[in-house]
């Protein structure tokens, strides 16, 4: 049984959905920040930092639509974080300010003791946003932060959009 499911857990759903709430609040500043100055990439790897933590607690609590959003938002961030191309990035932009309306929908449900998942949710406009982005971002490699290891220098690797998709039944 996932924590979301158990009613005695219902505090620590509702502190998750809070945190959850000042971090969306901190990603949105981030994009608006980025509307201003678009290629300062260092905004983009924050965004990624910053919506893992979100993904990590989903995770533990069961929250999969939560955590999968997530690790779509973070994958795009780092992969942002690699290109130069001003009017894509704004897009980037647009489409992140859409994924974490998105979020705040679901944290809504979460709170609430609602079911509603990504799948109830009108997001058919979104999803071809996020087709469109990761054909733009198919040769981007790295995902996520570099990490070096102590028996190489391989980078973290990351699930590709497209999978994140078909996780979420997208």
């Amino acid at each position: 049984m996932n924590l979301i499911d158990d009613p005695s857990m219902k505090e620590i759903i509702v502190d998750f959905c809070n945190e959850s709430d000042s971090l969306v609040e901190e990603l949105e500043e981030i994009l608006s920040s980025l509307e201003e100055d678009i290629e300062n990439h260092a905004n983009f790897e924050k965004f990624g930092q910053i919506i893992d933590r979100i993904m990590g607690a989903a995770k533990s609590i069961g929250a999969k639509d939560i955590a999968t959003l997530s690790e779509l938002g973070k994958t795009i961030g780092y992969k942002s974080s690699q290109v130069n191309d001003t009017p894509l990035l704004e897009i980037v932009v647009a489409v992140l300010f859409d994924s974490l309306d998105i979020m705040k929908q679901l944290l809504t449900n979460l709170r609430e003791g609602n079911k509603q998942n990504l799948q109830q949710i009108n997001t058919k406009a979104f999803v071809t946003r996020l087709n469109w982005l990761s054909e733009k971002f198919k040769d981007i490699e790295r995902s996520s932060v570099a990490y070096k290891n102590n028996n190489n220098n391989d980078q973290l690797s990351q699930n590709s959009i497209d999978d994140l998709l078909k996780t979420l039944g997208l």
